[in-house]
């Protein structure tokens, strides 16, 4: 009876293990090889499936999401013989779970050497500057031929990055020495350019500031013509409607003597033998009285400006006689010089 219910219990758990082998639950995004008898036979889909226990062997799930693998860094020599560091990062996804598993022992050491010959081969015909200032470049030709190549293996590669390219100390020392003296000369042409700037904006305001102070000048000057040319004209007018005769214009030249005399270095000066003619008419002209009508009586008006009359006819005799005496006038070719000077020496 006893053995009868082991033998019960061990055919009991031979049905349940041969059922727990015979039923898979693949997840999400994944996928499991099958073969049977040593040979493929299907890849699980996501969902429950069906083996034959003890005949199917079910690998184990590959996943079939964007992988990101980073790589170590790996030295690369350019082209101008330089040792630089690039670490990479590569962005992959298996398409084809069944070359994945039969194309390739191990995908990702391929792809990681893979990633490594391409990047020498591709870096190896830039130079230092053109690596640094390339990456976007590099990233497409390593894609392009890590796509081509990965193609039988079931792989699809999406993006190559480079993380960082490290090129050796001194080269860093040199770049920073060549990047501080470019931001030097920078910096010496922004203040070349602002003082010539400065200069410039101080010259056009000069400039403006000149050619306006000669607009006013030349307007004051204008105006000021006009002034003058206007009294000139008014004078001019009032000469001739007033029609002076020697007389005024000898009274002209009495006045003008003491404007003469007022200057400092006046040791010399000339006088137009006219002068004496015109100043004895002046004086002629004053002292002369008309004849008066014995049945006319002078009113009062009459006597007062007979009387101006007279004191201006003694002025005129008074200072005639004076220059006379002061200058020593003698006509000498229309010219007297003073007494006791010399005229070549004065």
């Amino acid at each position: 009876m006893s053995a009868l219910m082991l033998a019960a219990f061990v055919f009991a758990l031979f049905v349940v293990f041969t059922v727990y082998r015979s039923v898979r639950i693949v997840p999400q995004a994944r996928a499991r090889n099958v073969e049977r008898l040593g040979r493929y036979q299907r890849t699980l889909k996501p969902g429950l499936s069906f083996v034959i226990p003890y005949i199917d062997r079910v690998y184990p799930a590959i996943d079939l999401r964007e992988q990101v693998v980073s790589f170590q860094p790996q030295p690369v020599i350019t082209e101008d013989n330089l040792v630089v560091e690039i670490d990479t990062v590569l962005y992959f996804q298996v398409t084809d779970p069944r070359a994945a598993a039969y194309e390739i022992a191990s995908y990702l050491q391929a792809v990681e050497q893979l990633t490594v010959t391409t990047l020498r081969n591709v870096v190896g015909s830039m130079d230092l500057e053109r690596t640094l200032t390339s990456r976007d470049t590099i990233n497409s030709q390593l894609r392009g031929v890590l796509d081509d190549a990965t193609g039988k293996w079931g792989l699809r590669v999406n993006r190559v990055e480079i993380k960082a390219i490290d090129p050796p100390k001194t080269i860093k020392d040199a770049m920073e020495k060549q990047m501080r003296a470019e931001r030097d000369k920078r910096a010496a042409i922004l203040t070349a350019e602002g003082q010539r700037q400065s200069q410039i904006l101080t010259a056009e305001g000069d400039k403006q500031a000149a050619v306006l102070r000669a607009e006013g000048n030349r307007a004051a000057t204008i105006l000021k013509a006009e002034g003058q040319s206007r009294a000139i004209d008014q004078v001019f007018q009032a000469v001739h409607r007033n029609d002076p005769d020697p007389k005024l214009l000898a009274y002209q030249y009495l006045q003008m003597l003491p404007q003469l005399a007022q200057g400092p270095g006046n040791t010399f000066w000339v006088i137009p033998s006219e002068f004496t003619t015109a100043l004895h008419d002046v004086s002629r002209a004053f002292s002369e009285v008309l004849p008066r009508s014995s049945a006319a009586r002078p009113s009062d008006s009459d006597e007062v400006a007979a009387q101006a009359a007279e004191d201006a006819a003694q002025a005129a005799e008074a200072a005639a006689e004076a220059v006379a005496d002061a200058a020593d006038v003698r006509p000498l070719g229309g010219s007297a010089p003073f007494p006791g000077k010399d005229p070549a020496t004065t």
